[in-house]
């Protein structure tokens, strides 16, 4: 017994009667603004005119983010959980750090200041300057000029070729907000837990292996994946037994046709999701995904007599050609400004059921509608 400022306070012995645990701590929050916790934000130089993030996160390309406060977004990038917000002319964000093994937050992200910097630059390649090519494309496309006033800093991302490739999977007769419950869904049941904040889970993107066991398809479809659960358990096991992870990495290196022939060798994946596979992870620029939207696109707003009555992989061809002659070699990003706007400007837009994100699905056989 000893007495502290309140009163005897009882000490227990050895013999198993060591001091009550501490209680645990309080869940990690989130930290919405540099205003939390100060020195735990960073910042990178990137104005409006290179990147809006509201644009960007929203349009289909990723289904990893939400606005969690407004101006704020949090999502999973590189196994960690970030939270980015833009002020002025500077890009700030702050990484969680991952739980320890007893389920407590850790105390910070064991990565140093310049690699998540070089992870943003990377994700949202900001080396690329991007008003220099709404000028380009302005100048060669009047139609462009017009739309693209109203929807600065519209960039691509540069994503894990593993997670596109599967998310754009889930994208066949869908839509975003459903996509991305969908993939929600597929990460906490398949993909590492890295941590909670106010309560809600974050998991990483489920590896090959994760997703290439025998019983996969049976538990997609108890998820709610219907006919998607075979084309992604089968093009998880396809990769894992070929190409590896590696391997699809290293088709960034490889000429545009190639990739896109590779990929549409894998099941559930037509020249559709090839291209945005291929413009969204694998560096090709000049990928133009085609749909009947982007179809229709072409010949009513730009009088292009392309691809005959149904959109064959001929006329998929012509397209993509077509704005590649327009637009140049950044042909796909041009693309990504009108597709934002559209959805910016009608919700989804006409045909993004089959489309959702940009050219970004495929029909029950895995390859495009007609």
């Amino acid at each position: 017994m000893r007495v502290g400022l309140g009163g005897p306070v009882r000490v227990r012995g050895a013999g198993g009667h060591g001091r009550s645990p501490p209680p645990p701590p309080a869940p990690a929050k989130l930290r919405d603004t540099p205003s939390a916790c100060p020195w735990l934000w960073r910042s990178l130089p990137c104005p409006p005119a290179e990147l809006r993030l509201d644009l960007v996160l929203s349009s289909g390309q990723t289904f990893r983010w939400w606005e969690s406060s407004p101006g704020a977004w949090t999502g999973v990038l590189g196994e960690r959980v970030w939270t980015l917000r833009q002020d002025g002319d500077r890009l700030w964000y702050t990484v969680y750090g991952k739980e320890e093994e007893d389920g407590h937050p850790a105390e910070s992200a064991k990565l140093g200041d310049a690699e998540t910097d070089r992870i943003l630059r990377d994700y949202f390649q900001l080396d690329v300057g991007l008003p220099a090519l709404y000028h380009t494309w302005g100048a060669a496309d009047p139609l462009f000029r017009k739309v693209a006033e109203d929807f600065p800093g519209v960039r691509v991302l540069r994503q894990d070729p593993i997670e596109c490739l599967l998310s754009f999977i889930c994208t066949s007769n869908n839509h975003i907000s459903r996509i991305t419950t969908m993939i929600e869904r597929l990460c906490q049941a398949f993909g590492r837990h890295l941590c909670c904040l106010d309560a809600r889970p974050f998991h990483a993107f489920p590896s090959l292996s994760a997703l290439a066991g025998t019983d996969t398809e049976a538990q997609l479809r108890a998820l709610g994946f219907g006919y998607r659960a075979k084309f992604i358990s089968g093009t998880a096991r396809a990769i894992a037994k070929g190409l590896g992870a590696e391997g699809l990495c290293q088709l960034r290196a490889a000429p545009y046709a190639e990739a896109r022939r590779v990929l549409c060798t894998l099941p559930g994946v037509g020249a559709k999701v090839a291209d945005c596979v291929c413009l969204m992870s694998l560096d090709k620029a000049e990928a133009v995904p085609v749909d009947t939207h982007v179809w229709r696109i072409a010949r009513e707003r730009y009088g292009a007599a392309l691809g005959g009555r149904s959109l064959t992989p001929r006329a998929h061809q012509e397209i993509g050609d077509f704005f590649r002659g327009l637009w140049g070699p950044h042909a796909g990003w041009a693309q990504a400004v009108l597709f934002c706007a559209d959805l910016r400007k009608g919700q989804e837009p006409a045909g993004s059921r089959d489309r959702a994100g940009g050219g970004r699905g495929q029909d029950s056989r895995g390859h495009c509608p007609t």
